[in-house]
């Protein structure tokens, strides 16, 4: 039995101790074996969850799974207690120093932009550093818009949706060019989304929201065109692939005469 105390109802505290407890010898043997890399993905899975509960609107499950959000910081925070590299109040130390300094004109300081900020907290001088300083970490969809709307900031960047365009059939035709020459396309396939996400910046969309939204349609469509099939007795396995697609742009009709509709 480990040593912690039940309570009808738990804090911040608690969880903190809980999680000391949990990775101390005598706890759970899989909490006290894992690293920061091990649990990586969990904390960015327990930040999606979360954000889904922003996008539901849902306060049982934004409880939930900020709980979960949480405990992997905490987590990961006594992995470097535990190393002796920094503690809890360590790291709420240094977020308090940040968001005092970021906001320099409400703490008496000298109002400056934003972007003059970061780029004075982390020493970057040139466009060159702000590009570099973008996190490899993130989605590359979002690593490619904030990259490119940084670079718009010195003025590198097209200006009109036709000019985004034209980038991006102009990549197209290096990637169809590289498929037919017979050579590794990755690196045009790469250009071509990096200048799609230029279009959709320069829209001011989201890339990530706007794939994830021809996710759910996608899934939508192929879920009715496969309705449809079952329909007529057949199974999608059964069908040839002209028959599929024929299926396919039904349905694509179908659901455009639907929306023109209401």
């Amino acid at each position: 039995m480990i040593n912690f105390t039940s309570k009808d109802r738990y804090d911040f505290a608690d969880l903190q101790r809980l999680v000391e407890v949990l990775r101390a010898p005598g706890g759970c043997p899989w909490d006290g074996a894992q690293t920061h890399l091990s649990i990586r993905r969990n904390f960015l899975e327990e930040a999606y969850e979360a954000c889904e509960g922003f996008d539901l609107d849902d306060p049982a499950h934004m409880r939930e799974e900020l709980g979960d959000v949480l405990l992997q910081v905490l987590f990961h925070t006594d992995i470097e207690r535990e190393a002796g590299r920094f503690t809890l109040d360590d790291v709420c130390d240094a977020e308090c120093r940040k968001l005092i300094f970021r906001h320099p004109a409400l703490f008496g300081g000298e109002a400056k932009s934003w972007d003059e900020v970061k780029q004075q907290e982390k020493g970057q001088t040139t466009v060159t550093e702000t590009l570099d300083g973008v996190a490899r970490s993130l989605p590359a969809t979002w690593r490619s818009e904030k990259i490119q709307k940084k670079a718009a900031k010195c003025g590198f960047a097209w200006e009109s949706a036709a000019e985004c365009l034209g980038k991006l059939e102009e990549e197209t035709a290096e990637l169809r060019h590289a498929i037919e020459e017979g050579v590794d396309p990755s690196e045009e396939l790469g250009d071509m989304l990096f200048a799609a996400v230029n279009v959709a910046a320069f829209l001011q969309k989201d890339p990530e929201q706007v794939l994830h939204d021809a996710c759910e349609k996608f899934i939508r469509r192929f879920g009715a065109m496969e309705s449809a099939a079952r329909q007529a007795g057949r199974s999608l396995d059964s069908l040839s692939r002209e028959e599929l697609l024929s299926l396919w742009s039904q349905q694509k009709t179908l659901e455009q005469e639907g929306a023109a509709r209401s």
